[in-house]
């Protein structure tokens, strides 16, 4: 005792503090310290300096980098530093050993280190009987905890044994249990050994408590393992008993099934091998493992799939075109490439799938004809959309490490059909979508390139599938979207709209037909008139298509079908004079774009992802400072072709009879209707520059009179596109006369006949060409011989 009582006079009041996160240090135990705050290597420093003695107390939150005084514990520990090493990282490396708990009663200083005020806690050790049974019970538990796999040292054990002092021996055990700071902060503050031997005591039979849960639930799983083995034994000598008796055994009787079922598929080589490897792995199997259930789903993939099943195909090209025309009207480009297609079939019996893209407006019989086309071929058909698609395991399947894995749709769909050459139709390939998961059109172009899809690889099955031999269609409203690597490996047929005389013949071989059977009607009921059904075409509909046209023969049905349960009898004939008591007034005008002939208004017409449609384009003029003003929500290409048909004009002024100065005098501001609809394009040019030289002239621009065709600044006529689906629209709207470039003439051999016939085409190398057909003749004499003079002197020249 006498020697406690030294040491503890040889700690003075005044001590350096160092703060410590997540560590308790107890008194009589040697740990090594990081110190690494400039404030605790400050304090490390002048303890080195005065008699190396420091205060350890542990912070409340570990997460606090400068803590404060009232972030710390007010009891510590004072230790003696025995070694300091500085690091070169500025750090330094302590050992110390714990000398005695302290209370902290005050703080001298915080800047530049912490200076503590303490005072000496220590409780006599007094060793009782009691005292003497709770040390022995502390030891025997710390013993047991090492028995029940707590990782603890032999030599540790043997040091607690020999410990008499009761406070010691709590605290070395407490320092060696997996305590939370709290908790080892808690034996610290306790003074009396005794209190602090029942404290750890405590914590000891918590731990045991979970050491012996711990310990049963490993000997259940031991158990388990050993019946799982002793299973497996029986079953394999069950096995041999059956075979001795005769008896069949179920899971033998299954493998044996599988194998011949692949055997029956007529697998390639390769694929066989992989299927006869993995009924080789179930087999080793026990029933009741997990993977049992993924092999088997898999091998019955395998064997589910056609490997040599083809459809017998027809090809009798006469009866394959008859089939065509029966379904759809029309459409002769795509019913030549299917005959052409089986024609080269029938000479050369192995012939690779054509890829064939489908690009047109909505309603036009794109998705429609994938069924007429497998029909005329004897095939069975298929129909994906890819609309929205945007994970790339939809194409081609996920591996099988994944829960509830699957091959993708592609295999999925041949599965079902049993047939390795059916026609395959992906509808909306230009609505797919690419995000973190991947880009649906990457996995695409192996699957569509005949060069590569002879080995289609899917991510689920790990084996390659030959989908050479199926006939690959795909649609698409527009191009713009498709990736150019996918475009480049399909053959793109464009759907053009339905011109007035097709639609008729649909709607009457059709559509009426379809619709009297959906609404239990016949044509002893209801029959729509051809002067009726173009009024319909022209005034409620205005469509590339005919979808909309089907609804309102549906909207029709369906008010005659109220009207015969009602009790109406008689037939219904639905006429042009009675039209409008089922669909109401008319929803377009049709016609003319124009309803006379006017003075800054021409009529142009414009390609759309609906077909064409025609436009009008409206100039004007007002006293200003020449400032050009364009409206209708035009793109960037149609405000410079504006531009430069006001340049043309100025610079065709004197020609013209226009004010050479108009220019500086006045604001022109040009306008396209349907400012909602973004407007963009250089087809526009020559309709702006007519709309504006008209204004400028005073001379109306004729009414029909339709154009189309891009403008330079030298007044030159340059081709656009979308030739078909203009003039398709000017036949629509009724008008009589097209300017076209010169250069588009070429077009027109795309353009329906009787359309032709209908329509008087001008072709025109140059904008005066333009205004002497355009302009109302109503423009004085001696400026229109002006203007043919010199248009005549600039074509010579």
């Amino acid at each position: 005792m006498a020697d406690k009582t030294e040491e503890r006079l040889k700690i003075p009041e005044e001590i350096p503090l160092i703060p410590l996160r997540d560590l308790v240090v107890f008194p009589h135990l040697v740990i090594p310290l990081f110190v690494g705050r400039e404030r605790s290597i400050k304090a490390l420093e002048e303890a080195m300096r005065q008699d190396h003695i420091v205060v350890l107390a542990a912070q409340e939150e570990a997460d606090i980098q400068e803590p404060q005084p009232e972030d710390l514990f007010t009891v510590g520990c004072t230790a003696t530093v025995m070694q300091e090493l500085k690091l070169p990282d500025g750090t330094a490396k302590a050992l110390v050993e714990g000398l005695t708990r302290v209370r902290i009663k005050d703080f001298i200083q915080t800047e530049p280190f912490f200076k503590v005020r303490v005072e000496v806690e220590e409780g006599e050790e007094e060793k009782t009987l009691e005292i003497e049974a709770l040390m022995r019970h502390l030891v025997t538990q710390f013993e047991k905890c090492a028995r029940l796999g707590k990782p603890i040292p032999q030599e540790v054990l043997l040091a607690a044994i020999n410990i008499e002092e009761p406070g010691r021996l709590a605290d070395f055990i407490a320092f060696h249990l997996s305590l939370k700071t709290e908790g080892r902060q808690e034996i610290l503050e306790a003074i009396s050994p005794q209190k602090r031997l029942e404290k750890v005591s405590a914590f000891l039979g918590k731990e045991l408590e979970i050491l012996e849960i711990g310990s049963k639930i490993q000997s259940r799983v031991k158990e388990q393992m050993s019946k799982t083995q002793k299973e497996y034994f029986l079953r394999e000598q069950l096995k041999a008993i059956q075979q001795e008796l005769g008896m069949v055994d179920e899971q033998a009787a299954e493998i044996e099934e599988l194998k011949a079922k692949i055997k029956e598929a007529q697998m390639p080589e390769e694929v066989e091998e992989k299927a006869l490897k993995e009924l080789d792995r179930l087999e080793r199997m026990p029933p009741a493992a997990a993977e049992v259930s993924v092999i088997r789903t898999y091998l019955d993939w395998l064997i589910g799939l056609p490997w040599a099943k083809e459809d017998k195909e027809k090809l009798d090209l006469k009866e394959a075109a008859k089939i065509l025309d029966e379904d759809h009207y029309g459409l002769n480009k795509v019913k030549e490439r299917v005959l052409e297609f089986l024609a080269v079939h029938k000479l050369a019996k192995k012939m690779r799938g054509p890829i064939l893209c489908f690009v047109g407006p909505p309603g036009t019989g794109k998705t429609s004809i994938g069924k007429s086309i497998a029909r005329s071929l004897g095939r069975k058909f298929i129909r994906i959309s890819l609309g929205g698609v945007r994970d790339e395991a939809e194409i081609r399947g996920h591996r099988r490490t994944y829960v509830g894995a699957l091959p993708g749709r592609v295999i999925q769909s041949i599965s079902q059909v049993k047939s390795k050459n059916p026609v395959f139709m992906m509808d909306e390939i230009d609505k797919i979508g690419a995000d973190f998961r991947g880009d649906p059109s990457a996995a695409l172009l192996e699957m569509l390139d005949p060069e590569q899809n002879y080995a289609f690889s899917d991510h689920y099955l790990e084996v390659p599938f030959d989908l050479s031999k199926v006939m690959f269609i795909t649609t698409a409203n527009i191009l713009d979207t498709i990736p150019p690597a996918l475009k480049d490996r399909m053959e793109v047929i464009h759907f053009p709209g339905y011109t007035e005389e097709e639609k008729v013949k649909i709607a009457q071989q059709f559509l009426i037909p379809k619709q009297l059977e959906a609404h239990g009607l016949s044509e002893e009921r209801l029959t729509i008139g051809e002067a009726a059904l173009r009024k319909i075409i022209r005034e409620h509909t205005r469509e590339a298509g005919v979808r909309n046209l089907e609804r309102k023969i549906a909207t029709i049905c369906r008010q005659v079908a109220r009207k015969v349960v009602e009790g109406e009898t008689g037939k219904i004939k639905i006429a042009p004079d009675n039209i409008h008591e089922f669909l109401g007034p008319p929803q377009f005008r049709y016609g003319l774009a124009e309803e006379k002939d006017e003075v800054g208004v021409a009529t142009g017409v414009a390609w759309t992802e609906v077909g064409g449609d025609i436009i009008s384009v409206e100039a004007t003029i007002m006293k200003g400072r020449g400032k050009l003003t364009l409206t209708g929500h035009l793109g960037e290409i149609m405000q410079e072709s504006a531009q430069a048909a006001v340049s043309y004009a100025r610079s065709r002024a004197r020609q013209l009879g226009i004010d050479e100065d108009f220019y500086s005098v006045y604001d022109v501001h040009i306008h396209v209707p349907a400012g909602a609809i973004p407007k963009d394009g250089p087809s526009a040019g020559i309709t702006m520059a007519t709309a504006l030289i008209s204004t400028l002239t005073k001379c109306p621009v004729r009414k029909d009179v339709c154009m189309t065709g891009e403008i330079t600044l030298r007044g030159h006529a340059l081709p656009v596109g979308g030739i078909k689906e203009k003039v398709l629209a000017a036949h629509r709207a009724g008008i009589k006369k097209v300017i076209l470039p010169e250069e588009n003439e070429k077009d027109l051999e795309l353009v329906p006949e009787h359309v032709r016939k209908e329509l008087d085409f001008t072709f025109v190398s140059h904008m005066d060409e333009v205004l002497k057909v355009a302009l109302s003749p109503s423009l004085p004499v001696g400026e229109r011989e002006k203007l043919e003079k010199s248009s005549e002197k600039e074509r010579v020249s």
